[in-house]
């Protein structure tokens, strides 16, 4: 009797206030029980250790301001040891914020474009001129980064008559557009050994974002979506059809690996 009276109470109050059914269904679980039904990965994608993507892994991230909306350093890193190892040339980024991530890219990669909102658009959000200017701080001047201005979903990729070494995908990041990116994206990988890396696949290295996951695996071609794995440590998800064996991720699991960290702090001219 209880459940039915709980039934009824939601529905009276979907029927008052309709729009809280967005509620419902943006719900994490609801993207889990949708993945786990239609793609059998309820504990997430399989995961891949740094250590095994690069033994004796060793990446100064430069620079990092630790302040919001930035990736985290060991994403960053995983980025340009990505693009060491894979010996990538061209990097095609979606979401340029602070400029932080192209420009470690940038430091070891030959030709690098980044697309973000116009400024115009990027200031009709409403936080100050600040925000709007912190845009490109990292990356404004380096003489082989590319600045695109667009919106992913319409922006014309076509144009730019190139194809590319690795893609990372770190924009809007709910379901539909992440879904829509990595759609779009998958052509315009150079080859066999060319990598998607989408951010904020996770909220933290434990704990996976499901709508994020839904939208990667929805917008993936299906030959694709068995070479997708979580990187452990980090919040990124990655496409890498030559990757080392993946294996479970266990919620809890006890510490593999550690990390030594040396900060340095520097005035900003």
């Amino acid at each position: 009797m209880a459940k039915f009276r709980k039934i009824w109470q939601a529905l009276t109050i979907l029927i008052a206030r309709p729009w809280m059914l967005n509620l419902i269904l943006e719900n994490p679980m609801v993207y889990r029980w949708k993945i786990e039904k239609k793609y059998g990965k309820s504990m997430g994608l399989p995961q891949i250790g740094l250590d095994q993507l690069f033994p004796g892994f060793e990446i100064q991230v430069d620079p990092y301001a630790f302040l919001d909306g930035s990736s985290w350093p060991i994403d960053l890193a995983l980025l340009k040891a990505l693009a060491m190892k894979g010996g990538v040339e061209d990097y095609l980024e979606i979401g340029t914020w602070r400029g932080e991530s192209v420009a470690n890219v940038a430091s070891v990669v030959k030709n690098c474009y980044t697309l973000n909102l116009p400024d115009e658009q990027v200031a009709n959000s409403g936080n100050g001129a600040l925000y709007v200017a912190s845009h490109r701080f990292f990356s404004r001047d380096l003489p082989n980064v590319t600045h695109l201005f667009g919106d992913s979903a319409s922006f014309d990729f076509e144009g730019l008559g190139k194809k590319f070494d690795m893609i990372f995908i770190d924009g809007d990041h709910h379901y539909e557009a992440v879904r829509r990116d990595t759609a779009r994206l998958f052509s315009f990988l150079k080859s066999d050994d060319s990598m998607i890396v989408w951010h904020d696949y996770a909220a933290s290295p434990e704990t996976i974002r499901w709508d994020v996951m839904m939208g990667i695996l929805d917008g993936s071609p299906p030959d694709k979506r068995q070479h997708l794995y979580h990187v452990s440590n980090t919040l990124c998800a990655l496409y890498m059809k030559n990757a080392p064996a993946s294996y479970r991720a266990i919620p809890y699991e006890l510490p593999a690996r550690k990390f030594s960290l040396d900060i340095r702090m520097e005035k900003v001219d």
